[in-house]
């Protein structure tokens, strides 16, 4: 994740204005290290995201023969174009995958099907605990999650995120964007608002051009 000194997590609504060569490079090495890149649909939309690309990761940081990591998408909804560059083209090998719910409409999960794979977690909104024990179950056990705050929000109630890397843009931003983590909307509002915190280690710390790369572990 990246954001604003002031804790903004995006500049007119997409983070790439708070980013720099650095972040850009870490970004990189982050994706050439997973298995998978997990990311929610509202993400995906505003970024404009589409699948990862052997030429952009450093394939010396990658098992000998592994595919590009694919990349699943979180939606309850549905709510993306079955016919898009994310969903029908991914390479062999790195079929994109799409986590939604079981009641999401039927005919929506036959077209996303047609070019991804279709995994159901939870029934109103997607479980997220179930979600990644689906995908570990399909051999990603290095799973990169890039956002958005909502998802990282339902991740992090779950116990399920083990490190954070978070860069600190040199940059304030004096406007209303959210912050990295938003909390879970799953349950009551009075439960995701008393959640504990979670306490985090720092285990680097670098820093280029006045921007800053924390690299946090979780305390479980």
């Amino acid at each position: 994740m990246v954001a604003s000194a002031d804790g903004a997590v995006s500049l007119d609504g997409r983070s790439g204005g708070l980013s720099g060569p650095g972040d850009k490079m870490v970004f990189t090495v982050l994706r050439s290290l997973a298995d998978l890149i997990l990311v929610g649909a509202g993400t995906a939309r505003t970024e404009h995201y589409r699948p990862a690309q052997a030429a952009e990761l450093w394939q010396q940081l990658r098992p000998a023969g592994a595919p590009q990591p694919p990349i699943a998408v979180v939606t309850a909804r549905l709510n993306i174009n079955p016919d898009g560059q994310l969903i029908t083209g991914a390479a062999a090998g790195a079929r994109t995958i799409v986590v939604t719910t079981a009641d999401a409409p039927r005919e929506r999960k036959a077209a996303i099907a047609r070019h991804a794979t279709v995994l159901e977690a939870g029934h109103h909104q997607v479980d997220v605990a179930e979600a990644v024990t689906a995908l570990r179950s399909l051999g990603y056990a290095r799973i990169l999650c890039e956002g958005g705050p909502t998802l990282l929000g339902q991740l992090a109630a779950a116990g399920l995120m083990d490190e954070l890397c978070l860069t600190t843009s040199p940059l304030l931003a004096i406007g209303r964007a959210s912050r990295i983590v938003i909390p879970s909307t799953t349950g009551t509002p009075a439960a995701a608002t008393a959640a504990a915190p979670t306490r985090l280690s720092l285990a680097h710390l670098l820093a280029d051009e006045s921007f800053l790369f924390n690299r946090y572990l979780t305390e479980h």
